[in-house]
């Protein structure tokens, strides 16, 4: 069956923040946003895929995005980062965060460096971002923030305890945030995928052993793509879901 995909009129010119955009669900939500001729700005220590992505924006007649360099784990250079896309963009309207690494690790043997390495990466940005965007969207009358969590933490997922911890304080900051900002117009919600068939899962994880699984445990038949998910996102950012604040949005085929 051939799908059809929204178009949302009211994400053009909106200025859009995401991290880890330069691959998998993150290099989708950058051309999901630039087909909805919003202004895109990324980060990711991925340079090579990053300009890459750049590149078959511009030759598939989309307007390029801003890429800049950064690794979130230090958070000076975060946000310097995200003033340097202020000043080329303007202000944020829509912050998505979306990096993640779920690098699997052991109960046993996870020593602090480590679990500092991995918080750093899958929940500590998400704070800061929001600290960066939240008093331009207040001044402005509003925005709107996406928080990637993930169903992992739903479905006792084993093999990443640390990542599962982070995915569900998405949630918790969403929640957390959701009133104080509501008061000024300023949406946050979370979108929590099941297991996407990144170019990363399918080099890693996802052997026949793991499409049975998904098989056995999806209620609807197929794969559970990066499009699925930006789709989801793009509804959150846009005008249409102006009434949807602190939830954690599931988008995993019916497996949760």
């Amino acid at each position: 069956m051939e799908r059809k995909w929204a178009s949302y009129p009211s994400l053009s010119g909106k200025r859009v923040f995401i991290t880890g955009g330069a691959t998998g669900i993150g290099a989708e939500l950058v051309a999901a946003f630039l087909r909805q001729r919003a202004q895109v700005a990324f980060v990711d220590i991925a340079r090579d895929d990053a300009e890459a992505l750049c590149a078959r924006m511009r030759a598939s007649g989309l307007q390029a995005p801003l890429f800049r360099c950064c690794d979130l784990t230090d958070l000076a250079a975060l946000e310097a980062t995200i003033n340097d896309v202020v000043v080329q963009i303007g202000d944020i309207d829509v912050l998505v965060n979306n990096a993640a690494n779920d690098q699997r690790h052991a109960l046993e043997t996870l020593k602090p460096a480590e679990w500092d390495r991995l918080v750093a990466i899958n929940q500590r940005p998400m704070f800061y971002t929001c600290q960066a965007v939240v008093p331009a969207m207040r001044r402005r009358g509003g925005g709107a923030i996406i928080n990637m969590g993930s169903i992992g933490w739903h479905i006792k997922s084993a093999g990443y305890p640390a990542y599962a911890m982070a995915k569900a304080a998405a949630s918790g900051l969403t929640r957390g945030l959701a009133r104080e900002l509501g008061r000024d117009n300023v949406r946050i919600n979370t979108v929590a995928p099941g297991w996407v068939m990144t170019e990363r899962q399918l080099a890693l994880w996802v052997d026949a052993a793991a499409e049975e699984e998904i098989r056995r445990n999806q209620c609807l038949p197929g794969r559970l793509m990066p499009a699925d998910v930006a789709a989801l996102v793009l509804f959150l950012a846009a005008d249409d879901g102006a009434m949807c604040t602190g939830q954690e949005f599931i988008v995993d085929a019916g497996w949760a």
